[in-house]
């Protein structure tokens, strides 16, 4: 192996190279998107390729590498596996994803899944990105599976402090549960309007407050999903420190990030409660709104059913007469009291009876 001034000329060479070939850099090939090899926190080279990056690896004393996928085939990752010699399982995971955020130790290498997380304005949602992290002896491999985080940013941070990305690859993972976090601030905000807005909603008695309840709370129920599990994966690499012999400084960003975290969670964990309460009241709310409307309904039906009622009583009381005088107006021969001198006298008395008891009576029973 080269000492530190030979890793520098081979650094110079590559560089050298790409310039005597009086073109641009080479385009890296898909699913990579950046490869370094650092010698004590400084970038002695920027390979295009896997294979560029293992040379160098094999040329370079004390070097790391490291190398950023962004979907990557499946041969990528089983060359990056044959060469770090990744675990089996956890090479599987970072190729399917779907994977809640994990720490798991296989020997000397180490294999971190995150979930980070982007609030759009536009559709006032929240967008979950997972990462895969393999830190070994002398590499650090992330496999993002979106958009989120940005790792060029996290990369430069750490190139412009070489003390600390000189303290090897924890320091490149701290850096990036760092950058998770603190990503973590703007969707928590973002989720804090829309819960004001709920409210505003639900007592304005808008009908799709509702949807609106459900829907939030499950993307809540998301984010707690993705922030939750990352509390036992910084507190394992917590109760690492003594054993693994984490740098001071190392330890004191990983605390800084586990504050922001607890945080972080407590004000999701607040949030669900909030809308299970949000829920409740716009439950009652549409019940009592209902509860009106049904009173409302009741009265009208009272008042109509009243209505009936005198209309049925009048035509009761008018039925009365029309049937007598139908009956005396039939005129046939032999039809009694059709010759009686006091008969129409006597059939007007009548229907004035009838009519006066079927008044009193509808009377009585309250239908006049």
């Amino acid at each position: 192996m080269a000492d530190n001034r030979s890793s520098e000329g081979f650094g110079r060479q590559l560089d050298e190279h790409a310039v005597d070939a009086g073109a641009a850099e080479p385009e890296r090939p898909a699913g990579l998107v950046d490869s370094g090899v650092y010698v004590d926190g400084v970038r002695r080279a920027s390979p295009v390729s896997l294979a560029d990056t293992f040379r160098c690896l094999q040329q370079m004393d004390a070097a790391m590498a490291w190398i950023g996928l962004r979907r990557p085939s499946r041969e990528q990752v089983a060359s990056l596996a044959a060469e770090f010699q990744l675990p089996e399982l956890a090479v599987e995971d970072a190729i399917n994803a779907h994977q809640r955020p994990k720490l798991e130790r296989y020997g000397d290498t180490l294999f971190v899944v995150l979930r980070a997380a982007r609030y759009l304005d536009a559709r006032e949602a929240v967008e979950f990105a997972e990462l895969h992290l393999f830190l070994g002896p002398g590499f650090v491999i992330t496999v993002r599976h979106g958009g989120t985080p940005d790792l060029v940013a996290v990369r430069r941070r750490l190139e412009a402090e070489p003390a600390v990305l000189a303290l090897g690859p924890e320091a490149v993972l701290y850096a990036v549960l760092d950058r998770v976090v603190d990503g973590y601030a703007p969707v928590v905000a973002g989720l804090e309007n829309d819960i004001d807005e709920i409210e505003t909603e639900v007592f304005g008695g808008d009908p799709n407050a509702s949807r609106r309840i459900y829907e939030l709370s499950r993307e809540v129920i998301q984010f707690q999903r993705a922030t939750r599990p990352l509390l036992k994966v910084v507190d394992a690499l917590t109760h690492g420190f003594d054993r693994y012999g984490t740098d001071e400084e190392l330890r004191r960003r990983l605390r800084d990030v586990a504050d922001h975290l607890t945080q972080v969670v407590e004000r999701i964990d607040g949030f669900r409660h909030l809308l299970q309460n949000i829920l409740t009241v716009n439950a009652t709310l549409v019940s009592q709104a209902q509860n009106e409307e049904m009173r409302s309904l009741t009265a009208a039906s009272f008042e109509q059913n009243e209505e009936i009622k005198r209309v049925s009583a009048w035509a009761a009381i008018l039925f009365a007469p029309t049937l007598i005088g139908t009956v005396y107006g039939m005129n046939f021969t032999h039809m009694p009291e059709l010759g009686w001198r006091y008969g129409y006298l006597f059939a007007v008395v009548l229907m004035l009876a009838v009519c006066g008891a079927l008044y009193l009576l509808f009377k009585r029973r309250g239908w006049l």
